[in-house]
């Protein structure tokens, strides 16, 4: 380790990509270094982006990482990578980016969703994949580019998703890890492989997609062009990395079925580990495989958790950097359930536990006692209201969740850290990890390196739980009032889907 101390971890964000140089042997952020890059909507309800600006983002972030007399390309032992998940990057026979990717938020394949559920069976495609079809997948973009840009479609050469076509940048190799390769509704869960079932029946040819492997599997090396434009090593071993979600959940130490992370960022993602595959037949519950060989995740998804919290500071408060404090303040002079007060937080529809693209959110209660405080509290309660319906999902299925591991923006508010153990009933704490999903994919690299034998390992050195929350005497409130806010949804559906 004396010769190469370090390794990097790299994540393609939507926003931008970001890059930890970490210490080997004491797990010390050392450095970190980012670079932004756009997103375009074509049409209503599009969102793509261009693979050659997370190239151009993360070379500059790694040039920045690199600055510096303490650390050189040659320090550097091994990368791992993470990045947004469900993207479509079409390459050509000249290993050339085709058109801009389709990414996650894009929500341009409702049609294509309902054709494969036709196609395969939902129930069917639970089974082998873990879920049905959405929209933010990778098959149905697949099918809409066939059906709708046919003379590109026919030219592609190798479907890649965002961080394997960075990779590939890197390395001039192919591949695709099994947990990024699960969020495409044509990887079998059981296999860890592609479905040959779903691509018959979907008539996508299996050369056009990269061999699977494990998260930390070394896929490539860095090149010699890549390390001129990098600073890099040539020769520098890239594993396998993985999506975003299972990569935060490496970095944040989710390796033990008993505890479970809530990431609290622009989206919201209840996330826990299994060591047997996952299987909801009513789709509610999603199934993955984990960056942990061998194992695999469940996870509910909000689409507008902390996205709620700025909607409302944005539109009530105002941007300045001040409003979150008042907002927070406002609302601890609240009691819980903000005297009839209750919020749905579907901003932009909604992933689980309703999968329902049309529902919208909502104050209900309304009454002249309302101040400006109520509305905060009841934003702040119906964000984690929602999550916990994805908690309970997990616990139906009977898995026993003793503990939460909170990270993202909303995990930096104490108030809303005891409120969530409070409505969980459960305790609450942080990890000593910030940049999780970049943080996980410096671990898989510490694998890939031999500096760990596997992930558990990893995780189980460098992760640590801090400030922790008991539940409080209201948690036995919160449970009557979660009740009630659940039967907000069904009442108002029927006007949601009045169109």
């Amino acid at each position: 380790m004396a010769d190469r101390p370090y390794v990097l971890g790299i994540d393609i964000g939507t926003g931008g990509a970001r890059v930890l140089v970490v210490n080997q042997d004491t797990g010390e952020v050392v450095r970190i270094a980012s670079s932004d890059y756009p997103s375009s909507t074509p049409n209503a309800g599009w969102s793509e982006q261009n693979p050659d600006d997370w190239w151009r983002s993360c070379c500059s972030a790694i040039q920045q990482a690199l600055a510096g007399q303490d650390i050189s390309g040659e320090s550097i032992a091994a990368i791992g990578l993470s990045g947004q998940m469900h993207g479509l990057v079409l390459h050509d026979e000249h290993s050339s980016v085709l058109r801009p990717a389709i990414i996650w938020n894009d929500q341009r394949t409702a049609e294509q969703c309902e054709q494969i559920h036709e196609i395969i069976g939902r129930d069917r495609l639970i089974e082998i994949t873990g879920k049905p079809a959405m929209t933010s997948f990778t098959a149905p973009k697949i099918l809409w580019m066939r059906q709708h840009e046919s003379q590109v479609f026919v030219r592609t050469r190798q479907i890649l998703l965002p961080k394997d076509s960075v990779r590939f940048q890197l390395t001039g190799t192919y591949a695709m890890d099994a947990s990024d390769a699960s969020g495409t509704s044509l990887l079998d869960l059981e296999t860890r492989d592609w479905s040959d079932e779903i691509l018959q029946k979907l008539e996508i040819d299996r050369p056009l997609l990269p061999e699977v492997c494990e998260s930390q599997d070394i896929a490539g090396t860095v090149s010699a062009r890549a390390a001129s434009m990098t600073g890099l090593r040539p020769g520098t071993p890239v594993v396998a990395g993985a999506g975003d979600q299972a990569a935060g959940g490496v970095g944040c130490g989710i390796g033990n079925e008993s505890v479970a992370s809530l990431n609290l960022g622009t989206s919201g993602v209840v996330f826990a580990d299994r060591n047997t595959r996952p299987h909801d037949p009513t789709g509610a519950l999603h199934g993955y495989c984990h960056a942990v060989a061998g194992a695999w995740h469940v996870m509910g998804v909000m689409l507008s958790a902390g996205g709620s919290l700025k909607w409302y500071r944005d539109t009530f408060e105002g941007p300045d950097a001040a409003a979150y404090d008042r907002i927070l303040e406002g609302a601890r002079t609240v009691t819980p359930g903000c005297n009839g007060l209750c919020f749905l937080p579907y901003l932009t529809g909604e992933r689980t536990p309703h999968a329902d693209p049309k529902a919208r959110g909502a104050f209900v209660g309304m009454t002249n006692q309302h101040e400006r405080s109520h509305f905060a509290r009841a934003v702040l309660e119906g964000v984690l209201f929602g999550l916990k319906d994805g908690l309970d999902l997990i616990r139906s299925s009977g898995q026993s969740i003793t503990s939460i591991r909170m990270t993202g923006g909303g995990a930096r508010s104490s108030f809303w850290r005891q409120m969530a153990a409070d409505i969980f009933n459960l305790p609450v704490s942080t990890v000593n990890v910030t940049d999780g999903s970049a943080y996980g994919a410096a671990l898989l690299a510490m694998v890939g390196s031999g500096r760990f034998p596997d992930v558990r390992n990893a995780m189980k050195a460098f992760i640590h739980e801090s400030a922790a929350h008991e539940p409080s005497h209201d948690a036995r409130l919160y449970d009557d009032l979660h009740d009630r806010w659940r039967t907000v949804y069904p009442a108002l559906a029927p006007i949601f889907h009045a169109d």
